[in-house]
């Protein structure tokens, strides 16, 4: 599902909703996870899942065409890690029929 998608479902569901309305309700739940995460914060949705940072240490790595060695500066990343409720979800979803 993409963004568009999801403001359109949105949307669809709430028909009190303008779709102009949707989409900035959209943007502003994202901006609030990007910003609680670019200053150093983790977002918790109950039911859904956790945002959070995840630290990648200084390393060396190599230049694949040439072989020498590069620096490769620490950097954080952003990490998702799925909440009970949607893993069990997923997992009943995507059960095999016997």
């Amino acid at each position: 599902m993409t963004r568009s998608e999801l403001t359109i479902l949105l949307a669809e569901r709430f028909p009190q909703l303008v779709q102009k309305d949707a989409e900035m309700a959209v943007a502003e739940i994202l901006q609030a996870i990007h910003a609680a995460l670019a200053g150093g914060n983790r977002v918790e949705i109950r039911g859904f899942g956790s945002f959070g940072l995840n630290y990648r240490p200084p390393r060396q790595a190599r230049n694949p065409k040439t072989g020498t060695p590069v620096s490769v500066a620490g950097k954080w990343t952003p990490a998702f890690k799925a909440g009970k409720k949607l893993r069990e979800r997923v997992n009943a979803a995507a059960a095999p029929a016997p």
